[in-house]
């Protein structure tokens, strides 16, 4: 079966492309979702639902620190007055005017162990690896993945900062060597999930919480294979996706695995999961599976959010879909398409018609 759905809102974001997949957009919770769009050497935020509501003007505008460092993922203060950025070797904090509040230096994230550097504030290393950072909910501490300082021992680390000064308050060693991670914080307002990418070689995925000064950890690295996608306030745990695709599930916050669900109807061996996806509210999970045959063709699927049993895929009045799919949490999703520029908001009609296979 299929079910219809409904086009809710439309619109060509300003500054260029706004993938769907990726980072361009930082939520917290349905209530706020904004893009962060890069233009030329600044940094636009733009509120989603004052884009859809017809504002153009971003909402804030932040100079990039370091205008040659195009990596990195960085995020939005929750009242938007100030801006923390992920560099090469350092987390800098900037403020709605362009001042620069703080910055906590760190190694480099060049491959080159102990490599030199010149002295130059913009000068950039070679090599695309990565850390990320996230702002808390409430303001007040800053999560970052990083390099350790010292030049001897350049292991990674996840630390948490003051927001208001950037000192370090916790930190914990991790192992592994990322090429690029990102963060999501949890809507109890007291977790933070961290999932470190180590291209081929897998990845690591953690969760923290700040207990005082002191920082309490664990990890799901057991198979060292599952990317975390997404959470909501009506889930006590996190969704993950397989690395390659082989299967969605759905987590308790301890890790254990609650339901479990591979892509497409059973015998279909050439699907699989793509790394988009999650929540559209407490009760249903969006995920898109592609083939090995038209790998940019996504078909969408709607999910129980408690079972993974899957209910029906999506019907677009438009057509067929290209790309990912990013829920909102709020019942409604996006989808990019990347020939006209615009950005769609769907949810879900009330027609159901039976689906070409069925």
């Amino acid at each position: 079966m299929s079910i219809t759905a409904q086009l809710r809102d439309s619109v060509k974001l300003p500054g260029g492309r706004a993938p769907v997949n990726g980072f361009a957009f930082e939520s917290r919770g349905a209530a706020q979702c904004r893009a962060l769009l890069r233009d030329g050497h600044e940094l636009e935020v733009h509120d989603l639902h004052q884009v859809f509501a017809g504002e153009r003007a971003p909402m804030a505008v932040f100079p990039l620190p370091w205008p040659g460092w195009d990596r990195g993922v960085h995020s939005v203060g929750p009242d938007g007055s100030f801006a923390v950025f992920s560099g090469q070797r350092a987390v800098r904090a900037v403020g709605s005017g362009g001042q620069t509040l703080w910055e906590y230096r760190h190694g480099c994230w060049g491959p080159e162990i102990g490599h030199p550097h010149t002295g130059d504030e913009q000068e950039v290393c070679r090599g695309l690896e990565h850390g990320s950072c996230r702002n808390s909910d409430d303001g007040r501490l800053v999560w970052a993945h990083v390099v350790g300082a010292d030049a001897q021992d350049e292991a990674e680390r996840w630390v948490v900062l003051d927001a208001r000064d950037g000192r370090e308050l916790a930190g914990l060693p991790l192992d592994g060597a990322a090429s690029g991670s990102h963060h999501l914080s949890h809507p109890d307002g007291i977790h933070m999930g961290l999932c470190v990418g180590m291209g081929q070689d897998g990845i690591l995925l953690h969760w923290a919480r700040l207990d005082g000064e002191r920082l309490t950890g664990w990890d799901l690295n057991g198979t060292m294979d599952r990317i975390l996608t997404d959470v909501h306030t009506g889930h006590p745990g996190f969704l993950t996706v397989e690395h390659y695709g082989a299967d969605l599930q759905l987590h308790a916050l301890d890790g254990t695995v609650l339901a479990q669900r591979e892509p497409g109807p059973a015998g279909e061996e050439d699907l699989s999961w793509d790394y988009g996806g999650g929540f559209v509210d407490a009760d249903t999970v969006i995920a898109g599976t592609v083939g090995d045959d038209d790998p940019e063709q996504a078909v969408h699927w709607l999910l129980d959010a408690r079972t993974l049993e899957m209910r029906e895929t999506v019907a677009y009045p438009s057509g067929p879909v290209t790309g990912g799919v990013r829920p909102l949490g709020d019942g409604t999703w996006l989808t990019y398409d990347e020939e006209s520029g615009r950005l769609d908001r769907w949810g879900v009609a009330g027609s159901r018609t039976p689906s070409p296979a069925g």
